[in-house]
C-alpha cells in the first residue's frame, strides 16, 4: 500500500498528464469541429501571475487529482469511471463556484452548448486521470490479505 503523500503526488501528475492529453485532445477535436473558439493548449496569461492559461490548467487539474489520488483506496467502481465522475464534478465546479468567483455567469448563462462543451472537456480529463493513474502505480508489490492470498496461510 503506498502512503498518502505518494498517493497524492501520483494523482496530481495523472491529472496534469490528462489535462495535457485527454483534456486538450477532447479540446482539439471540439476546435477541429468549430466547437471552440480557441485551439488547444492556450498560452494567454492568466491573472494573477500571468502564466499561460495551460499552466494554470495543468495545477488546477493537478489539485483535482491530488484528491482523487488520496482518496483512490476508498473508490469501489472501476479507476475510470471515478475519473469520468471526477471530471462531471469539476465541469460542475467550474460552472456553479468558479464561474461567479470571476464574474461570469452561472452555467455560461444557460447556453446549452456551452454546458455540454465543459462536460465533454472535463469528463474526458477525469476518463483520463482514471487510465492514467493505474499506469502511474508501482507494479509486483505484495498484496497481503488480499483474496485467496489470505486463505493459502
Amino acid at each position: 500500500m503506498q502512503t498518502a503523500p505518494m498517493r497524492v503526488f501520483l494523482g496530481f501528475v495523472a491529472a496534469a498528464i490528462a489535462v495535457l492529453t485527454f483534456h486538450q485532445g477532447m479540446w482539439a477535436a471540439l476546435y477541429g469541429l468549430g466547437a471552440m473558439p480557441r485551439p488547444p493548449y492556450p498560452t494567454n496569461p492568466m491573472p494573477p501571475f500571468g502564466v499561460p492559461l495551460i499552466v494554470d490548467l495543468c495545477f488546477w487539474g493537478g489539485l483535482y487529482g491530488a484528491v482523487f489520488g488520496l482518496l483512490r483506496p476508498r473508490f469501489t467502481l472501476p479507476l475510470w469511471l471515478c475519473g469520468l465522475i471526477m471530471g462531471i464534478i469539476a465541469a460542475l465546479v467550474g460552472m456553479f463556484i468558479v464561474a461567479p468567483i470571476k464574474g461570469n455567469p452561472i452555467a455560461f448563462g444557460w447556453i446549452i452548448w456551452r454546458i455540454a462543451r465543459s462536460f465533454l472537456i472535463n469528463g474526458a480529463w477525469g476518463l483520463g486521470v482514471g487510465l492514467i493513474l493505474p499506469l502511474l502505480l508501482p507494479r509486483g508489490l505484495p498484496r497481503r490479505g488480499v483474496g485467496l492470498q489470505t486463505l493459502r496461510r
